[in-house]
């Protein structure tokens, strides 16, 4: 039996600290986590890299690859994009896909592949227009958006948690997602 494939993408918002917790968590529902990292969160886990690759038995991925370079991962099945900060929401809603960790779920969701993402950012933030646009548009190219009572709840300003992510959360709305392993 094939288990099934998770790209784990992660921005630099506070929950990435912990980004092995999500991982372990998602490991332990029979999940094969490939685990994708925007540049700057990329710089969070920059001495411990070693450590990702081990606990995920992949290569971590955070740039495009070389024209002929051989994909280093397995296709997914689903990809969840968690923690999103508001920057990469708004790049992602306003087509900018200048990062691998944009430019995969982006391409995917028009491509069959389901797309779920978990917001962390702080209320101030989230009050921008700009938000509210970016989560409309994502949800209306199909992607799922767990933010609110069923994902996320954005927190006031310098009070976030981010060691409580609700990562059973959002690995409870992808279960459905992908088709069943074969």
């Amino acid at each position: 039996m094939t288990r099934r494939v998770l790209y784990l993408i992660a921005c630099a918002a506070g929950p990435t600290e912990h980004i092995d917790e999500g991982v372990r968590q998602a490991q332990a529902r029979g999940w094969d986590v490939c685990l994708v990292l925007t540049p700057s969160a990329v710089r969070w886990w920059e001495s411990r890299m070693g450590e990702l690759e081990a606990l995920t038995g992949h290569r971590v991925r955070s740039q495009y690859k070389v024209p002929g370079e051989r994909d280093a991962l397995p296709k997914a099945d689903v990809m969840l994009v968690a923690p999103i900060s508001s920057t990469t929401l708004n790049k992602w809603g306003n087509g900018i896909a200048d990062t691998l960790a944009i430019g995969l779920p982006s391409e995917a969701v028009h491509m069959g592949v389901p797309v779920a993402v978990m917001p962390y950012f702080n209320q101030a933030q989230g009050a921008q227009p700009a938000v509210a646009r970016s989560l409309a548009d994502l949800r209306g190219q199909g992607v799922l958006v767990l933010d609110g009572p069923d994902g996320y709840q954005s927190h006031p300003p310098k009070q976030g948690d981010p060691a409580s992510f609700p990562w059973h959360r959002a690995l409870d709305a992808i279960s459905n997602l992908a088709s069943p392993a074969m």
